[in-house]
């Protein structure tokens, strides 16, 4: 399969939708431990080691205008995520090294590849004392360790949504967007600090815009027409791993909620735009699951 990439710079997105998305009449519930500091959504923070506990629940998955992600139920058990994106200096912090084009502490760190991601969530679990998710020689993922690992695709577009039934987790229309994110129109053509923006109403910034962040999941284009209802990992084995959320060159169509996106693990060409791709971390819920 080629990656999107090519089909993704500048001039050569594909159609955004115009469509309502249609969902389940049972949404998620509302996180139950969102950190006060999240509690204003105007209220920016760069607090990099943030986590907040995301409630399990089922949602529509997908999004109808795209021919790889048409729309199909879900359930997703409750687990923690990263309310930022990681920041070069706690990438810094911990694996000692910034790979990143931008430069700059509150940046999210960028420019590195999938299985850097991965190296870095487990050695943030080892530095607490956690069991790493991650087998560092085959690259797949425990997804019953203790540890940091990267969010599955069904997770993070769960999260992003927070219970939302549209297009964006505002809205249909990109209208507001810029109250959310940094994309073409308002990057000024560079990654800008993690936590300037709005939240979602989950208390998760940048989870629209600013870079794509890795998935833990291979890429299929027909994964949806198979995958399982409960709790999706994803594709056995594929060339490619996804990527969600849109970034800070790419324009608001890519931002939405349900919009795939995918990238060799491996991918290193600077020039072609791997300045575009960073991440975030999830982990094991602490409480019960909410179906």
């Amino acid at each position: 399969m080629a990656s999107a990439a090519c089909a993704l710079l500048p001039g050569c997105t594909r159609n955004a939708s115009t469509d309502d998305a249609t969902l389940s009449d049972a949404g998620p519930a509302t996180p139950s431990a969102v950190p006060k500091e999240m509690a204003n959504p105007n209220k920016g923070t760069t607090n990099a080691s943030a986590m907040v506990q995301i409630p399990g629940g089922k949602f529509m998955m997908g999004d109808k205008s795209e021919v790889d992600a048409p729309p199909h139920e879900v359930v997703v058990s409750s687990f923690m995520m990263d309310t930022h994106l990681v920041a070069q200096e706690q990438f810094q912090k911990i694996l000692g090294a910034n790979p990143s084009r931008w430069k700059g502490d509150k940046n999210p760190v960028e420019q590195l590849r999938w299985s850097d991601a991965v190296r870095f969530c487990n050695k943030r679990s080892e530095l607490e004392g956690l069991q790493p998710c991650y087998d560092l020689k085959t690259l797949k993922c425990d997804f019953d360790a203790t540890g940091y690992r990267l969010p599955t695709e069904a997770e993070w577009e769960y999260a992003c949504r927070a219970g939302a039934t549209t297009a964006y987790f505002f809205g249909d229309g990109p209208a507001k967007l810029g109250d959310y994110a940094w994309f073409d129109k308002n990057s000024g053509g560079h990654p800008r600090p993690i936590g300037q923006k709005q939240p979602n109403p989950w208390g998760l910034y940048d989870m629209a815009g600013n870079v794509w962040e890795w998935c833990n999941d291979f890429y299929k284009v027909d994964y949806y027409q198979e995958s399982p209802r409960e709790n999706p990992t994803g594709p056995d084995e594929g060339q490619n791993k996804v990527l969600r959320g849109g970034a800070w060159r790419f324009s608001a169509e890519n931002c939405r909620s349900g919009y795939r996106y995918n990238e060799s693990p491996g991918y290193s060409d600077v020039c072609f735009g791997y300045d575009i791709y960073g991440f975030r971390c999830v982990r094991k819920a602490t409480g019960a699951d909410v179906r």
